[in-house]
């Protein structure tokens, strides 16, 4: 079936074009991230101690004040990495010019903040204007226990997600395609071996699995994307065996063998390409299992390690929260981890509807 016509079939079904939005709608939001959030900073880890779980729609005051030494960075290393603010944030409650300093007050919930003052010469060459120096800042979803913008670092999670699921889908097609493929076209001894290593790593638990491989590799970012990978690939090697077997008993192929084909280019370029259907039905699923393992190894403190902003950690950091009243600061990225393995799962079983032969044919 052409790809025009697999898009087509997508798009009418209802939940699989709806995963597939909230699926493009996440990927531009982890490519351009710091672009759109509120906090731009490296990691969104401005922290605000004093505005520490503040509730949705919160409001303060700000004074900004320029900082020292800041270097420049290109536009392709903030798009990725961030940017430190030229400005310092500043909450306060008020503030008043008093000759060649300003009076200002610091943000305080309960009782009368600390009075301070600063000279006008900190505001650099452009000096102090109520325009370019006061700022009434939103946090549109609160902020976290250490004052950060929950916004911010709930859609900069977003990068995170997508980059492991992204990583180890990979990872296991790398190792799982041609390892199925030998197994399932050579079979016999070879068969038997690549099955055997197939079964000892199927019967250790996933989870288990991911956390040894992490221990040996160390707490990080990049080794939560080695170790989910090296976990994903024995399902991939199952199928694509399972396939090949089937396949490989039709006539095209034996009609190549007759010819004198080599073994690797019956399989990459006659068996292959015919078993990818179901290949791609199950990395769909495998990209949701990733964000799940992701999340989970955050939320147990050996995936992706702070400040980074992952939603499982974010999870973990609030979820005493829950028996109160700021239970949003857990529930908030526990139904972004929802929505997005809702979304692939929904464009896994829509492809699965119309990448099938059977109902193609009815």
């Amino acid at each position: 079936m052409s790809q025009k016509k697999v898009f087509k079939k997508i798009i009418r079904d209802p939940l699989g074009a709806g995963g597939m939005i909230i699926i493009l709608l996440a990927f531009f939001v982890s490519v351009f991230a710091y672009l759109i959030i509120p906090d731009s900073s490296p990691n969104a880890n401005e922290m605000q101690l004093s505005l520490a779980g503040k509730k949705p729609g919160f409001e303060v005051e700000m004074l900004k004040l320029p900082k020292a030494n800041i270097e420049e960075v290109g536009f392709f290393y903030s798009l990725f990495l961030g940017e430190n603010t030229k400005l310092k944030n500043i909450p306060i409650n008020s503030f008043e010019r008093i000759g060649n300093t300003i009076s200002y007050v610091e943000y305080s919930e309960i009782g009368k903040g600390l009075e301070k003052q600063l000279d006008l010469e900190k505001f650099g060459e452009n000096g102090f204007s109520e325009e370019n120096n006061i700022e009434t800042k939103v946090y549109h979803l609160g902020t976290d226990k250490y004052g950060r913008d929950l916004l911010s670092r709930l859609l900069l999670g977003t990068r995170i997600s997508f980059s492991v699921g992204f990583v180890s889908v990979l990872i296991s097609l790398f190792i799982g395609i041609p390892l199925g493929a030998i197994a399932g076209y050579y079979g016999g001894t070879v068969d038997k071996i690549v099955m055997w290593f197939i079964n000892v790593v199927w019967s250790i638990p996933t989870l288990l699995l991911v956390i040894a491989i992490t221990l040996v590799l160390g707490k990080g970012f990049w080794q939560v994307f080695i170790a989910v990978g090296f976990t994903m690939w024995v399902e991939v090697a199952r199928v694509v065996r399972g396939q090949i077997l089937s396949a490989k008993e039709k006539e095209y192929i034996k009609a190549a063998e007759v010819l004198g084909f080599s073994d690797l280019r019956i399989i990459f370029k006659h068996l292959l390409p015919n078993v990818l259907a179901p290949v791609i039905v199950i990395s769909a699923a495998n990209f949701a299992a990733a964000i799940l393992i992701e999340s989970g190894l955050s939320f147990l403190g050996i995936g992706a390690q702070a400040p980074i902003p992952s939603w499982g950690s974010m999870i973990k950091d609030h979820y005493a929260y829950l028996i109160v009243d700021k239970a949003y600061l857990a529930i908030t990225p526990g139904i972004a981890i929802m929505l997005l393995v809702l979304a692939f799962m929904m464009l896994g079983n829509s492809l699965r509807d119309a990448l099938d032969v059977r109902q193609n044919k009815a």
